[in-house]
């Protein structure tokens, strides 16, 4: 029996309507990849199927999620099952802004120009840094500190204080140059403005000029002021060995008073009938060696030389003068310097001599200063011992003997005498605040003319520098000596001179200088007593290393037992001074 026509066409209706999805999913897997619709989950990498890298359009939609450059590619996961999502429908591209070719800074190197600033250059490292760590991986331990943003390394923290406030030592000084020898470490310059000097071989040399302008109202030194402008040139020079043993050096300073105007000559106060040129040189230079036998025994020697004139207003310069007469006091100490553990022994021979040019006299004539010249001929012994580190005692006897060219002076005394001193004191250096040494002792000298009575009295020598503070020093000296005079009956001078001097840095190329001077003249045998008082101050500013700037103002003062010999003078200069 058939079936009824309509009955046998729904039927077959049926059986098509459900088998067409089976034939159009195995025709949408069997057909062409450039058949396939342009979906979403086409381009989705953890899809089961593979699409070839040549199909990839080069135009994407800013609505088609993108993995980043340095994603980690992941395993397909197998509950992702594509035909859950067929029916899914495709991600609109209306109102979506399409974003062409790559995304920027994405082949631009850690080191690159990067217009977003997506990634930080590497930083600089100072030499010998560390480099920073990283920041640790999956798996490992959460470390110490805080690992690195995302936004790169954190910042390097700045050098402490206490080595960014030190000025760094060059590769010279340090002696850590590469590729050389170690070498002894050069002394830190402490002076920023003080002069540099040169090397010749292994000398250090160190030359400087002082040229100074002013006036002076009394230079002559008489009762009544007349006063001249002045100028001064004072050149200077510092030659020092550098050698690892041994030891060589010369220190020569001097200078050159000169007065336009010429002024009357004095003696005893009085002012002479005619003028004198009062122009003054003045020199003072010695030469000092030690060669170091070992380690406790050294030799030592020095040569000296001392130019110079008499003092204006002292009694031996004579009545008519043309010029003043310029001596000189040259010589040597030999001797040697050995050391007992903390015993030290020093002891030199002497010789000296003292020779003064001849008087001119104004009316052309000259006279001669002969009697005044004498040989000294002595030697000198001093033992100390360390008592502990910065403090040494010690004994010092001298003992010399004069003798003049002529027996007997031009008033017919015999200037001949022997003499010495014995002196106690101590050097001593206290963590460098206060240093230096002073002594006090007691001098003689016996004279073969019985007319004149023997020379004596207390000495004090000393040099002392205390560091107030890092801008303020204070510098104390005192001398005594012994000296000839041509003044009838009296035996000779005793002089004793006090100094006191305070420095102080307002800025390292400002400092002040203020000075103090006293000193007294005892001429035994004539009862005169002569007082001498001296304040100074000078101002320095140095305009560098090789150029200052120095004003001077000074006010002397001679205060004589003896009527008319009394005077002073003031003296304002202004200069400059050259050095290297």
């Amino acid at each position: 029996m058939g079936s009824p026509p309509g009955r046998g066409r729904s039927s077959r209706a049926y059986v098509f309507r459900a088998a067409l999805p089976c034939l159009l999913l195995t025709a949408l897997e069997n057909a062409p990849a450039a058949a396939q619709s342009v979906t979403p989950d086409l381009f989705n990498p953890n899809r089961g199927g593979f699409v070839s890298p040549d199909t990839l359009p080069t135009r994407r939609t800013a609505g088609v999620p993108q993995a980043p450059s340095d994603a980690i590619p992941q395993p397909p996961d197998p509950n992702d099952d594509p035909r859950k999502k067929s029916d899914a429908p495709a991600t609109t591209r209306v109102g979506q802004v399409p974003t062409y070719g790559l995304p920027a800074a994405n082949g631009a190197s850690s080191s690159g120009y990067d217009s977003l600033n997506r990634k930080r250059q590497q930083p600089k490292l100072y030499p010998g840094q560390p480099k920073p760590k990283k920041p640790a991986g999956p798996g490992s331990p959460v470390p110490a500190t805080p690992p690195v943003s995302s936004l790169g390394p954190p910042r390097i923290a700045p050098p402490p204080s206490e080595t960014a406030n030190k000025t760094p030592l060059p590769p010279a000084m340090a002696g850590t140059v590469p590729g050389q020898p170690q070498r002894r470490r050069l002394k830190v310059d402490d002076d920023a403005f003080g002069a540099v000097g040169d090397y010749a071989g292994s000398f250090l040399i160190k030359g400087g000029l002082e040229l100074s302008t002013g006036y002076d109202t009394n230079p002559a030194r008489l009762q009544k002021p007349v006063g001249s402008p002045a100028y001064v040139v004072a050149p200077d020079l510092l030659v020092q060995s550098d050698w690892e043993r041994h030891a060589l050096v010369a220190d020569l300073r001097g200078s050159f008073n000169g007065y336009t105007n010429n002024m009357p000559a004095t003696i005893d106060g009085l002012a002479s009938p005619s003028p004198v040129e009062i122009n003054r040189p003045d020199f003072t230079g010695h030469v000092d060696g030690r060669f170091d036998v070992d380690r406790d025994l050294k030799l030592t020697s020095q040569f000296r030389l001392r130019l110079a004139t008499d003092n204006p207003g002292s009694p031996n310069v004579q009545a008519g003068l043309q010029k003043y007469p310029i001596y000189a006091t040259y010589g040597g100490t030999f001797g040697f310097d050995q050391t007992f553990n903390r015993f030290q022994v020093a002891a030199g021979a002497t010789i000296d001599r003292t020779a003064y040019t001849d008087s001119k006299l104004t009316d052309g004539s000259t006279f001669s200063n002969d009697d005044r010249d004498f040989n000294q001929y002595g030697g000198v012994g001093r033992f100390s011992y360390e008592l502990k580190p910065g403090l040494k005692p010690f004994v010092e006897i001298e003992g010399d003997n004069r003798i003049h060219d002529q027996a007997a002076d031009r008033n017919g005394y015999l200037r001949d005498s022997t003499g010495g001193y014995a002196k106690v004191g101590s050097s001593f250096e206290f963590t460098r605040i206060l240093t230096g040494e002073i002594s006090i002792g007691y001098s003689a000298r016996n004279y073969v003319d019985p007319r004149l009575s023997q020379l004596s009295g207390f000495l004090t020598t000393g040099s002392l520098i205390w560091n107030a503070s890092g801008l303020t020093t204070v510098k104390f000296n005192t001398d005594t000596q012994i000296a000839e005079t041509t003044i009838p009956g009296s035996s000779g001078v005793l002089v004793h001179t006090y100094a006191a001097e305070v420095d102080h840095d307002f800025r390292r190329w400002l400092t002040a200088i203020g000075k103090f001077t006293y000193g007294t003249y005892d001429y035994q045998g004539q009862n005169r007593n002569d007082k001498t008082y001296s304040i100074e101050g000078d101002l320095i500013y140095k305009l560098n290393r090789n150029v200052w700037i120095k004003g001077t103002l000074r006010h002397d003062i001679l205060d004589s037992n003896q009527p008319g010999s009394s005077s002073q003078g003031t003296v304002v200069m202004l200069g400059v001074r050259l050095q290297n």
